[in-house]
């Protein structure tokens, strides 16, 4: 089969935008992809399932004459959101959506992987369709479960995002950190429930729900190189049952973004801190739980970045822009912490947002994306 064209790619992204699966749940998603790699020339191509992650797939295209391995990664999850973007291909699972744009991110790799399986490379390629970026930390789970080791280990890591802020195509990328690192933040505050008209001898959670989250909020104020950028979100707080009953719980549910891994590690200390002088003032017991994961900031190797950077921009075929860093999270960060590699952005030019329920990328942005990373990967192989 030659490599796939145009109004191939388009059908492969419609079916898997009506399939949308979340979290470690992607078989219908990850059935597709194996079905269309199925059909590709496997004169080239090594194929391999995980038995602790069932919905990932690895696909090794073996080099000409290899003197080094490259890993391109595709993440295949959906968000927990209910589409409103009224198209004919919309999704067909309840409440589910890609409306992060990994079915772009996987026809991206589909087209690139059917080129090369056309095309032999130089150097061998491994193509990784992971499962679980939206949450449970998906690269994280496949490297702590020895996926890349021996022949499946790259020597450096590729992967891309899309983009509504870049014209549909565009590639856009930068030196160092290109997503933030994230942490959940959990923190439970007990105290002593009681009679509205009797607050002497209550412990009221909400008051000291409220002077926390305040406290809280000059961490990033004051605590912080105002140079640097962080970000403490608190999105959710539950507290009481009636209008004359003083709360005796309270439970508070947020984030934190940091550009890089010690800001965050920074940015939790100091939460902590604060958490023990609330503890104390108001005489109550407050828990903190951090969660990272495999959610750390995607830090972008210095040496293969510029490598990249420098060929996109002498490329006919690109349109490249530099952009600055963003806050959102990607668990891409987690692998390039084990692994040397660069992930930039693609464009794809829409007026919603990413993870909005009307997100619309435009199918024009898919084969200029195909493009430029086989353009690239071609460079790559004929480097040292």
């Amino acid at each position: 089969m030659p490599a796939l064209e145009e109004a191939d790619l388009i059908q492969i992204r419609r079916h898997l935008h009506q399939i949308p699966e979340l979290a470690l749940h992607e078989t219908k998603t990850h059935a597709y992809i194996k079905s269309i790699i199925s059909k590709f020339d496997q004169s080239h191509l090594l194929m391999k399932e995980i038995d602790e992650l069932p919905t990932a797939l690895l696909v090794k295209v073996v080099g000409s004459a290899p003197t080094k391995t490259i890993g391109y990664r595709a993440d295949i999850d959906a968000l927990p959101v209910t589409e409103e973007t009224g198209l004919e291909y919309a999704s067909q699972h309840a409440n589910v959506m890609h409306a992060c744009g990994h079915d772009i991110h996987m026809t991206v790799a589909l087209g690139t992987l059917s080129y090369f399986a056309s095309h032999q490379p130089k150097d061998n390629l491994i193509f990784f369709f992971q499962p679980a970026e939206e949450s449970e930390n998906g690269g994280k789970l496949a490297y702590e479960d020895g996926v890349f080791e021996g022949q499946w280990r790259p020597d450096e890591f590729y992967g891309l995002h899309d983009t509504p802020d870049l014209p549909a195509g565009a590639i856009g990328c930068r030196m160092g950190t290109l997503f933030a690192g994230t942490t959940e933040v959990n923190v439970d505050l007990i105290g002593k429930s009681g009679h509205a008209a009797y607050p002497q001898n209550a412990n009221d959670m909400v008051v000291v729900a409220a002077q926390f989250i305040n406290q809280i909020q000059t961490i990033i104020s004051r605590s912080i190189d105002p140079i640097q950028s962080g970000v403490i979100t608190f999105g959710k707080l539950e507290a009481g049952t009636i209008r004359n009953v003083i709360a005796g719980k309270a439970r508070i549910e947020g984030t934190i973004r940091g550009l890089t891994q010690t800001m965050i590690e920074t940015i939790d200390e100091r939460i902590k801190d604060v958490a023990a002088g609330i503890a104390r003032s108001y005489n109550c017991e407050v828990n903190v739980e951090l969660n990272q994961g495999g959610y750390l900031p995607v830090e972008n190797d210095p040496k293969l970045t510029a490598n990249f950077i420098q060929f996109m921009k002498q490329d006919d075929r690109v349109q490249f822009i530099e952009t600055e860093p963003a806050m959102t999270g990607e668990d891409f960060g987690y692998l390039l912490s084990k692994i040397h590699g660069t992930m930039f952005w693609l464009g794809v030019d829409d007026d919603s947002q990413l993870h909005a329920a009307t997100f619309t990328p435009h199918e024009e942005a898919i084969v200029p994306g195909i493009n430029a990373i086989t353009d690239f990967l071609e460079y790559r192989m004929q480097q040292d």
